[in-house]
């Protein structure tokens, strides 16, 4: 592991996930703490709003959304990150600097949280990921390839 403090993350798994069987769709939240520097992880068949409605989370926007994606007869991991519009803080530049410092942690961490569903799927850890930048900015609205899951043991 790159920088992932396991003990810092808290992971929860919702309904429509289990540990050991990939069942689409299976989406991921990553939030994080500033103060702790704690990272909590919901793995479930939907996006945990419950985690992103908070009113700090809707300003920094700075979680992280992901989810396996069935594209035909390939399956790719699709990341997403919000980088400007709305009320979030920061240029788009100064928020894309940040997400691509910060984005080997987070899928670090959400591919060690759920290492038990790599465990028993190895074939996972061959798909690509594709990492979705949203701006209102067009220099910094685009998809990045960033390689392959298992990039992120």
């Amino acid at each position: 592991m790159q920088r992932l403090k396991p003990e810092k993350l808290h992971v929860t798994y919702l309904e429509g996930a289990t540990q050991e069987h990939l069942t689409l769709p299976r989406c991921y939240t990553l939030t994080h703490s500033d103060i702790t520097g704690d990272l909590f992880l919901s793995i479930c068949s939907k996006y945990d709003t419950e985690k992103t409605s908070k009113l700090y989370t809707r300003l920094m926007r700075d979680e992280v959304l992901a989810e396996f994606v069935d594209e035909g007869n390939n399956l790719t991991f699709k990341v997403y990150c919000h980088v400007s519009g709305g009320f979030v803080l920061g240029t788009a530049k100064f928020r894309y600097n940040i997400f691509k410092t910060e984005l080997p942690l987070a899928l670090e961490s959400i591919r060690y949280g759920d290492r038990v569903l790599f465990e028993h799927n190895p074939e996972l850890d061959n798909i690509p990921v594709l990492i979705h930048f949203h701006s209102t900015n067009k220099r910094f609205h685009k998809v990045e390839n960033w390689g392959i899951l298992s990039e992120y043991k």
